[in-house]
């Protein structure tokens, strides 16, 4: 890696993970045009999957805030892959969306997508603004509380 977003990363003292390998039969993105289409990312890092819960019971607001943005850096790492480690040639955060295993009475999925979305935000500053969903849902791979896939574009 090189270049404005890698100084970026350093100033926030962010180090991209290695991007996660699929666990099923899917890829991690697919580029089309100039898209990168994502797959879900789950809050993994090197010690394994983390964050095995639901969203308002076994978590707050904050913790799954913090579980949507270890998806958004292995977002990130997936991208970093994509474009042989040149996230300059980032022009959008296109579209996110997020997952969050919550209980039936849980209405803050927003806000935890957010630790996504501000990550995002961070890293990209406008380029970084993007559309998004933020769903309750029942379950999810391997009892994870928060899954997050994405559009971008870049150049």
């Amino acid at each position: 890696m090189s270049g404005r977003i890698t100084a970026r990363l350093e100033d926030l003292g962010i180090e991209l993970p290695d991007p996660p390998e699929p666990v099923a039969s899917y890829v991690p993105y697919v580029i089309t045009g100039n898209l990168i289409f994502v797959s879900g990312q789950v809050p993994m890092n090197a010690d394994g999957l983390h964050y095995r819960g639901i969203v308002g019971y076994d978590f707050s607001v904050e913790e799954g805030q913090d579980a949507a943005r270890l998806c958004a850096l292995n977002i990130l790492a997936q991208v970093n892959a994509a474009l042989d480690g040149d996230l300059d040639r980032v022009t959008r955060i296109v579209r996110l969306g997020g997952f969050v295993r919550s209980t039936g009475d849980f209405k803050d999925q927003p806000k935890v997508i957010n630790g996504a979305s501000d990550l995002m935000v961070e890293v990209f500053g406008d380029t970084g603004r993007h559309s998004r969903a933020a769903v309750g849902v029942n379950a999810l791979p391997a009892g994870v509380a928060v899954e997050v896939d994405a559009v971008v574009a870049f150049e």
